[in-house]
């Protein structure tokens, strides 16, 4: 299946106009370690938000604060819904279906650390990153 986006553009070599600074990738870094400080308080959007308000007019941190803003509104919703499916199976289950629930909240809390640090890893190499199953609110 293809990128309905179509394929990320190339950032320009370096020394020309519009080439990638270190501040631009410490910026776009920021938004998606960000993300790990402020799911702290419950506001994981909240990082990435902040970095896409206050540096617009970079677009690589642009794609890369809505990439993360956007996971971020997705993962709140998926959690969500799954909290609700989890009281319900666990009241359907009388206890027993936490048996699944916590290891599989810790191995999706897992995966999402892992692609949480590939995003910051590339966002550090001046790269795009896509998330997976990431529901595309913001463009």
């Amino acid at each position: 299946m293809s990128d309905p986006y179509g394929p990320p553009p190339t950032p320009p070599p370096s020394g020309q106009p519009g080439a990638l600074t270190q501040e631009d990738r410490t910026w776009a870094l920021a938004s998606h370690v960000g993300t790990l400080v402020s799911a702290w308080f419950a506001f994981g959007f909240l990082a990435p938000l902040l970095v896409m308000l206050i540096k617009s007019d970079s677009p690589f941190v642009r794609r890369h604060a809505v990439e993360s803003l956007n996971f971020q509104i997705s993962l709140l919703i998926y959690s969500v819904v799954g909290a609700i499916v989890a009281v319900v199976l666990t009241f359907a289950t009388l206890g027993i279906g936490l048996f699944v629930i916590i290891p599989l909240v810790a191995v999706l809390a897992l995966v999402v650390l892992v692609l949480i640090i590939v995003a910051t890893v590339k966002a550090g190499n001046g790269e795009d990153y896509r998330y997976p199953l990431t529901l595309r609110f913001i463009s």
